[in-house]
């Protein structure tokens, strides 16, 4: 009987495991389709064509981002920006120029009809300009959300970085850095030998017209107009297929997921927890299942990570499912396997790595991972200790846990379930276990059947325990062999 109660207990197990795994397939499947076919449209050499427009946030970086990778990773001939922007969040347009800079590809800036402030700094970190015939770049001022000025002493710490940063990004990419500076700094005066482009006292911008005029033979700033896209692609000699790339509607959901990611760790580590600990309660496994779907397809859709971290996630739960289910008494190796892969999937799907870039990362590129993860193991690791104190005392944890562990078959379904002690047990009385302890069930001492808990520990039926202390209804035990 206790060999049927065991097989019972795991076939429940799996039909609880079988039906959370379906829920984190299926999440993926519907949530990737969109992006797997928009991966699809690009052909190698093609020219990728990727709109910026509108203010410029994290979401725009989320975008950007998958677009150029996407495109590198197709082997594209180059990429294109149209950009239309009045500017935006000097954070998100620092974060998309070191993405421009890192480009392997041709990069091109299609000023469609303004670069302003933000965006004049992002089209500095391509290597190619074109603007349409009415069109302006430049005044790219830092100021704060509401639009004035900053306090005079964080306005000069801010200038003297970003003046630092965009003159890098101009002279990487082979334009005049003091026309970079003079856009955001209007004590920047631009002198190009004895002629003075643009005297001090204002914030630099140019229209079509004045940012192609040449001096010395060379355009100021930009490579030449251009009335569509099309043009652009004759005057710069491109001759492969135009494909273009648009945000899909997970973008911003991309962004939102990304940044909460720690909690939606914490969640799911809470939740797997809760699902082996309350047996019975599906919930907590369901809870778990979605946050940890969340996560990978957030970091999918943000260009993070691939199909194949997940499917190290899953290898990784499948040995711990195992170490469960089977070796729980024996050996360990497998479930210290299976953490290991499912915490190496994690960090690998919070790495934002370039196709360009060496498989193994660099200390920058782990240093937000890392702390991410740390934090949230850090949480959950209270969190569990709390839980694992006074969850067993709770009435809903006893419901579900007394529900589930009691055994089937007539020696014990003709009798009701005894929720007060009817013998007297002390310390140190023995007994033996007659359902499995996970970590509550049955157990008889004498004649008696007596509710009963563990410290913990799975024991499985008809094992020798004794009783550690007693609380009112209360009864602790553990196995005899620990004794």
């Amino acid at each position: 009987m206790s060999k049927r109660c065991q097989i019972c207990a795991v076939r429940r197990r799996l039909q609880e495991l079988k039906r959370i795994s379906s829920i984190i397939v299926l999440g993926l499947a519907l949530f990737t389709s969109e992006r797997a076919e928009g991966r699809d449209l690009i052909h190698k050499g093609d020219v990728v064509v990727v709109p910026l427009r509108g203010e410029v946030s994290p979401s725009l970086l989320m975008f950007l981002r998958r677009a150029e990778k996407a495109a590198e990773s197709s082997g594209a001939a180059a990429i294109i920006m149209e950009m239309n922007t009045y500017g935006g969040r000097l954070d998100a347009a620092e974060e998309i120029t070191s993405v421009l800079n890192h480009a392997t590809i041709p990069t091109y800036t299609f000023v469609n009809s303004n670069a302003g402030s933000a965006g004049a700094l992002i089209a500095l970190a391509t290597k190619h300009i074109y603007m349409a015939p009415v069109s302006a770049i430049g005044a790219a001022a830092p100021v704060l959300p509401t639009g004035e000025d900053l306090p005079v002493a964080e306005k000069e710490k801010t200038l003297s970085y970003w003046s630092a940063l965009i003159r890098g990004s101009a002279v990487r990419n082979g334009h005049n850095p003091d026309l970079g500076e003079a856009f955001m700094n209007k004590e920047k005066e631009v002198k190009i030998g004895d002629r003075i482009v643009h005297p001090k006292g204002t914030l630099l911008t140019l229209n079509a017209q004045e940012a192609t005029e040449k001096i010395n033979g060379k355009p100021l700033l930009v490579d030449g107009i251009a009335d569509s896209i099309l043009e652009l692609k004759q005057k710069a000699g491109l001759q492969e297929n135009l494909v273009s790339i648009d945000p899909t509607g997970f973008e911003q959901l991309a962004f939102w997921i990304t940044s909460l990611a720690p909690l939606l760790l914490l969640a799911g580590i809470i939740g797997a927890y809760l699902e082996f600990k309350i047996p019975g309660a599906s919930l907590p496994g369901i809870i778990s299942a979605i946050c940890f779907t969340l996560f990978f397809v957030g970091h999918y859709f943000a260009g993070l990570a691939g199909w194949e971290v997940v499917a190290l996630f899953l290898l990784g739960l499948a040995l711990v499912l195992i170490e469960i289910l089977f070796f729980a008494h024996s050996t360990i190796v497998f479930g210290v396997i299976g953490v290991f892969l499912m915490l190496a999937s994690i960090l690998w799907a919070m790495v934002d790595r370039y196709p360009d870039q060496t498989f193994f990362p660099t200390g920058r590129m782990l240093a937000v991972p890392l702390l991410n993860l740390f934090l949230a193991i850090l949480a959950a690791a209270v969190v569990i200790a709390l839980l694992a104190r006074y969850l067993p005392r709770t009435s809903v944890y006893r419901r579900f846990a007394l529900i589930t562990s009691n055994p089937p078959g007539p020696s014990l379904s003709v009798r009701p379930r005894e929720f007060a002690i009817p013998v007297a047990l002390s310390p140190g009385t023995q007994g033996v276990s007659l359902s499995i302890l996970r970590p509550s069930g049955k157990a008889r001492f004498a004649d008696h059947i007596v509710d009963v808990i563990t410290q913990g520990e799975f024991i499985a039926p008809g094992t020798p325990i004794s009783v550690v202390q007693t609380d009112g209804m209360r009864v602790v035990v553990e196995s005899v062999a620990k004794v």
